[in-house]
């Protein structure tokens, strides 16, 4: 694997955590705690390497101007701009939520995840998106 490849690792590993955010939220609705848990440290785990991924791109490579001059180029950013400052805003708040859930504080981190899950979501998604834009278009 190269640096060139990065990138669609990072969009499978974006598209890998909104699968097991789902299927997490979907354990817990069905009470099924123990899975739920599994499920969301995987999202976690996946979330963290994509972090890792995308750092050891950019290092490399820099920032990747958007190519294209027409009407996606407005589209493109309105996605990367809310992708980028929730992605960074939620990172806090999801070690919080995390701290809250090992500790029992369940009610806090049902709290917390209320508004936090749909921002993750969006946060993978859009970057699914930003990638597909960027290196597919």
């Amino acid at each position: 694997m190269s640096v060139g490849d990065l990138p669609t690792l990072n969009a499978l590993l974006n598209a890998t955590s909104a699968v097991l955010l789902f299927i997490g939220r979907n354990r817990i609705k069905n009470q099924k705690p123990d899975q739920h848990k599994k499920f969301m440290i995987a999202a976690l785990i996946s979330s963290t390497l994509f972090f890792i991924s995308y750092g050891i791109y950019h290092r490399a490579v820099g920032s990747v101007p958007y190519p294209h001059h027409d009407w996606t180029r407005p589209l493109y950013f309105a996605i990367l701009i809310p992708h980028t400052i929730l992605a960074t805003v939620m990172t806090p708040f999801i070690v919080t939520a995390v701290v809250f859930a090992l500790k029992g504080k369940f009610e806090k981190h049902r709290k917390i995840v209320r508004r936090l899950w749909p921002v993750w979501i969006f946060v993978s998604i859009s970057g699914i998106a930003v990638y597909l834009m960027l290196y597919k278009w």
